[in-house]
């Protein structure tokens, strides 16, 4: 299973389940807890954050599970991301982390078609479930909450970036992920939106997917999109990890006029956005995700109910340019906070 790398999330509909869902931190009346699930006082609480496998984006988990662990006064919180993009080995990881003791789940699922499966045998278990950083394909998600990037709206932001960058007319290429997967194809039909709203003045000259598997497939794609087309093309939008950063290196390097609007913050990324070389990224926020994640987790351990089961939560998406370069952390920051305080006014129901 090949990486994911720019977060799965699923799509528009997350700025619509925000607006609404129900508030207060009332008594619980929707979404009661499983049979069997003890509430959990908060040194009884012990949480599992697990991506797909490894990859640069979940890096930021790591210290964010270490500072959760201080800052909620839990008994652990783990990170681990050996399931290495299949779906069977995440799910034993899970098995085992449970085996282990650890009783509330952030999890990055390895397939969004299968994910559910995996989600409900957790919960069967009695055990709190946060779908991070991806959404399950289709319109129902059985964790008790998702908390991830809306992929469509920020890779039609990133779009958007992009022709303002070639100012206003030209031909773009879009590099993204893997094409079977239901995210993808979202981000897709968010570059697309934006290149429509053009009204003809740009063009989409192609889309290049199955690119991110790893840096070194990325680069590869890019110096035979640059051979091939490097003078036809004035824009590159990049919707997942890998190839921005091939993108990035390699048009610094051939010295064509292109501009190329990334996506994470990536230290290649970010020296780009220091020369001039890259026009803009679009950043994401997980280190959000997995804080925010891991208190509603704990929050869910100690009795509360969501107020609305399986609600859809778009962590965030910014368009940074150079001279944002030094602030945009604290947009991010920003957001988290919010997003904390959206949990307890909006989406937890609590005794």
């Amino acid at each position: 299973m090949n990486q994911r790398s720019w977060v799965r999330f699923g799509g528009l509909a997350a700025a619509l389940l925000l607006a609404v869902t129900a508030t207060g931190c009332t008594k619980k009346s929707e979404g009661t807890a499983p049979a069997g699930a003890p509430a959990r006082t908060p040194g009884q609480v012990k949480i599992a954050l697990v991506p797909g496998g490894a990859h640069p984006y979940f890096q930021p988990w790591k210290d964010a599970a270490a500072t959760a662990k201080t800052d909620l006064g839990v008994a652990d919180v783990t990170f681990n991301e050996t399931a290495d993009w299949d779906q069977t080995k995440q799910n034993d990881v899970l098995k085992s982390l449970a085996a282990q003791g650890y009783n509330a789940f952030g999890v990055f699922g390895v397939s969004p078609e299968n994910i559910n499966a995996t989600f409900e045998d957790l919960k069967r278990q009695g055990f709190p479930v946060a779908s991070l950083a991806s959404c399950p394909a289709g319109d129902v998600d059985k964790a008790d909450f998702c908390l991830s990037t809306d992929v469509r709206l920020a890779a039609y932001k990133a779009a958007q970036a992009a022709i303002e960058a070639i100012g206003g007319q030209g031909a773009l290429v879009h590099l993204t992920g893997n094409k079977v997967d239901s995210n993808t194809q979202r981000r897709i039909a968010g570059v697309q939106q934006a290149v429509e709203e053009s009204g003809g003045k740009v063009e989409l000259l192609q889309t290049v997917t199955d690119v991110d598997k790893d840096l070194q497939t990325a680069q590869k794609a890019v110096a035979d999109l640059l051979a091939a087309k490097g003078e036809q093309i004035q824009g590159i939008v990049n919707t997942a990890y890998n190839p921005a950063v091939a993108a990035a290196e390699g048009v610094e390097r051939s010295k064509l006029p292109i501009k190329v609007v990334a996506i994470d913050d990536d230290k290649t990324i970010l020296a780009g956005l220091k020369d001039g070389s890259v026009a803009a990224t679009v950043l994401q926020n997980p280190v959000g995700q997995a804080s925010v994640g891991s208190y509603a987790l704990t929050k869910l351990a100690g009795g509360c109910t969501m107020s609305r089961p399986g609600v859809i939560i778009d962590s965030g998406s910014f368009v940074v340019t150079k001279d944002a370069i030094d602030t945009y952390d604290t947009d991010r920051q920003a957001k988290t906070d919010e997003l904390k305080k959206a949990f307890d006014s909006r989406y937890l129901s609590c005794k």
